[in-house]
């Protein structure tokens, strides 16, 4: 009998979606389950996005551009701009998720066997994403005991070799809630800078910031340009997961350049969930 590849016997089972048989066979069972373990959110989708589907009267369901409908990467440039992102639609990718942003992303920064550092814990896919493009994942442990702060810079530059490629964090942090402070943004822009490194920022969760704190994104980071790359997604801030609509951002052109070959290789995102996700930004900011 042929053999699978060592890739997918080593490919990583999702440890949360692990335990959603055993959820289902409880709700046989009459019993009421509470999910904790999927990031579904528990509010309605806006209802612009739903009813911007339905009023849909295409003839053919075709495929978009490869990077995404122009109208919506438009309009998604224009709600990011809104805090100063200075971003053009050249600078967006379009992808099936952050999922599909983040696989894009490691394909186009690292080669097999290269290596990118991210805070832990963290969220388990990214073992996922990084086995499934041959990366290696070098963990650096947050402590419970400091709220998961960003670890010490010299804790990273251990960790640092001539494999690494990348930094990457999650911002705010899934699962911590971690929120790094502006002064934590500008010591790993120093350091993606000074070891010539990117800096990849998970920036799904960015509205998710309480207590009058305020989010800084990695795109907002004067000099960071060449190293920066965004990823984010409409499933938690319109909560519509089965969209599966995402972006990676970046102002490097090379970078972008070589996402958009990943890009072109899967065709194009999803229509309908294009034209959903457009019709979600113009959700009042006050219902985020």
């Amino acid at each position: 009998m042929p053999a699978i590849s060592h890739k997918g016997a080593i490919m990583p089972s999702s440890p949360v979606r692990k335990l959603v048989p055993f959820a289902e066979a409880a709700k046989k069972r009459g019993i009421h389950i509470y999910p904790l373990n999927i990031g579904q959110p528990d509010i309605k989708t806006p209802s612009q996005a739903i009813q911007a589907v339905k009023d849909t009267d295409m003839e053919i369901l075709a495929y978009s551009h490869s990077a995404g409908n122009e109208s919506y990467r438009t309009k998604l440039v224009a709600h990011y701009n809104k805090i100063e992102m200075g971003l053009t639609i050249d600078d967006v990718i379009v992808s099936t998720g952050g999922s599909e942003a983040l696989l894009f992303t490691m394909g186009s920064i690292c080669d097999y066997g290269d290596e990118v550092i991210i805070p832990e814990p963290f969220y388990a896919n990214y073992n996922g994403f990084a086995t499934a493009s041959g990366v290696t994942v070098r963990p650096i442990p947050t402590k419970i005991e400091n709220n998961f702060a960003l670890p010490s810079i010299s804790d990273f530059e251990e960790l640092i070799t001539d494999k690494t490629k990348a930094i990457l964090i999650c911002n705010p942090g899934n699962p911590t809630g971690y929120l790094y402070t502006q002064e934590e943004m500008n010591q790993l822009a120093a350091l993606v800078k000074k070891h010539d490194l990117f800096l990849v920022a998970d920036e799904v969760y960015r509205e998710f910031a309480y207590d009058g704190r305020e989010h800084l994104s990695v795109m907002n980071i004067p000099g960071l340009e060449q190293h920066a790359i965004m990823i984010d997604s409409v499933s938690k801030r319109y909560s519509m997961c089965g969209a599966r609509i995402g972006c990676m951002v970046s102002k490097n052109k090379e970078v972008m350049a070589t996402a958009m070959k990943f890009a072109q290789a899967r065709l194009s995102p999803p229509t309908f969930a294009q034209i959903a996700a457009e019709a979600a930004l113009d959700t009042p900011t006050s219902l985020l």
